[in-house]
């Protein structure tokens, strides 16, 4: 039987943004099994007895874990492939979810114990956004990976958006211990959905149809077969000298990518908590309101991707992957500047929120110029990209209550202000036509 050129699948979706769309639940999920803990923050800083700045070594120990297996991570996607190394990964995200409700107060050291398990739990999550990361470079071509990781980013607000109001409930009425059970159940089941449905190529997935592989393949950037994705280790990529990882793209991408961490983890960590204490909203109003930066993270991850293509394709690649994501970082140093020193709590949370949005509109930036920068390598650049966002969180978790504590808010959030500055600024010096593979090996 002859089979279709038609390159969608039978609900008319190619099977490429099927699966990107998957992706951006895992992302979802992930978020959801990170941000948990700021949310159920208050209730486990009573129960287990600790403050807010002892609260920041559990926060940054998830962290610390992510960003030490970022290029591990990136390694095991590219030699295992994404397929196998999400799946286990979802599944350990839900082993130590479900660890984190098991701690009971009155053991010695439990805060201790929380740190570890926190830190593995991080360590498990490393590889969600370089497997991811390959798994673009692998499936989509150059003009359509903006989209592809706005997609997927879009997850994050997404996941985040959710767990207020999901957990806030379960917590008012299950207790916080029941809502990691839940999040556990969730993120097991949604790796189960992905290792059935991916696979590590589109020339290995049955479903992909002969028109859909040709444009795929068309789209890699005339990559010769070294370069298009099995890693059968004798290709030239593997002979890529150590000191071109050490490229001004890699550094610039790594530290502002740093900076951008830096912000985002404000949000992720603290804004539920600075909502409740220090603007005085109650519980339900702080989830209500905690909410607004992750809707506008999840419309900006989109927005921002279809922006960045549409400009590189109409404009230039330095227009859409490098001045839009500058100017975005830039309106949301801006915007955290305003909101912080807004006296309506209404307001300061809706402009806040928008600095989370502009924040976002960047994020498909970072992923698809690391993708097109490292080809076959692009789950280890991406990990090492990701790496500095995920230190900059640490730093944010644990710095951000105690410039709170001895200087107040403001001067937290103008510090922010400055990293997205710096952020900013430094996409100015990214040449998005480089490549890794054209670095001079001598």
């Amino acid at each position: 039987m002859e089979i279709s050129s038609e390159s969608k699948s039978k609900s008319g979706m190619p099977i490429r943004y099927l699966l990107v769309s998957w992706l951006m639940v895992l992302s979802a999920v992930a978020f959801l099994d990170r941000t948990n803990i700021s949310i159920a923050g208050v209730q486990i800083g009573k129960e287990f007895g600790i403050d807010n700045a002892h609260l920041g070594w559990v926060f940054s120990a998830f962290l610390i874990g992510y960003a030490l297996f970022q290029i591990p991570g990136g390694f095991l996607a590219r030699r295992f492939g994404p397929r196998y190394v999400l799946a286990i990964s979802v599944i350990w995200w839900g082993v130590f979810t479900a660890f984190t409700a098991l701690v009971p107060p009155s053991v010695r050291g439990a805060l201790w114990l929380m740190i570890l398990i926190r830190f593995a739990l991080g360590a498990g999550e490393a590889s969600m956004y370089p497997a991811a990361s390959q798994f673009v470079e692998r499936w989509f071509p150059l003009a359509e990976r903006g989209k592809a990781n706005g997609i997927i980013f879009g997850g994050v607000g997404l996941g985040s958006g959710l767990t207020p109001p999901l957990l806030t409930a379960v917590i008012l009425h299950y207790g916080w211990r029941n809502s990691f059970w839940l999040c556990a159940l969730i993120g097991v089941a949604a790796g189960g959905v992905w290792y059935l449905a991916a696979r590590d190529t589109p020339e290995g997935h049955f479903l992909v149809r002969p028109k859909e592989l040709e444009g795929i393949v068309a789209g890699r950037e005339h990559l010769s077969t070294q370069d298009t994705g099995a890693d059968n280790g004798n290709e030239r990529a593997e002979n890529i000298a150590w000191r071109s990882w050490f490229s001004k793209e890699i550094l610039a991408l790594t530290f502002s990518y740093f900076c951008y961490g830096y912000v985002a983890w404000i949000f992720f960590s603290w804004f539920y908590i600075y909502l409740a204490e220090v603007r005085g909203l109650n519980l339900k109003a702080s989830a209500l309101y905690s909410m607004l930066p992750f809707i506008a993270m999840t419309i900006g991850s989109l927005l921002g991707g279809l922006v960045s293509d549409w400009l590189t394709r109409h404009y230039s690649a330095r227009a859409g992957r490098c001045y839009m994501p500058a100017l975005a970082i830039g309106c949301t140093a801006v915007l955290l500047l305003m909101g912080s020193r807004a006296t309506s709590n209404e307001v300061a949370a809706i402009v806040l929120a928008c600095g989370a949005g502009a924040l976002y509109l960047s994020a498909s930036c970072y992923w698809s110029v690391a993708a097109d920068f490292a080809g076959k390598h692009a789950g280890i650049v991406a990990g090492a990209m990701n790496m500095g966002g995920q230190v900059g969180g640490a730093v944010t978790a644990s710095l951000t209550p105690l410039i709170a504590l001895h200087f107040g808010w403001q001067v937290a959030f103008v510090t922010a202000t400055a990293f997205a500055i710096l952020g900013s600024l430094t996409w100015l010096i990214v040449d998005p036509g480089a490549r890794l593979s054209k670095i001079p090996t001598s």
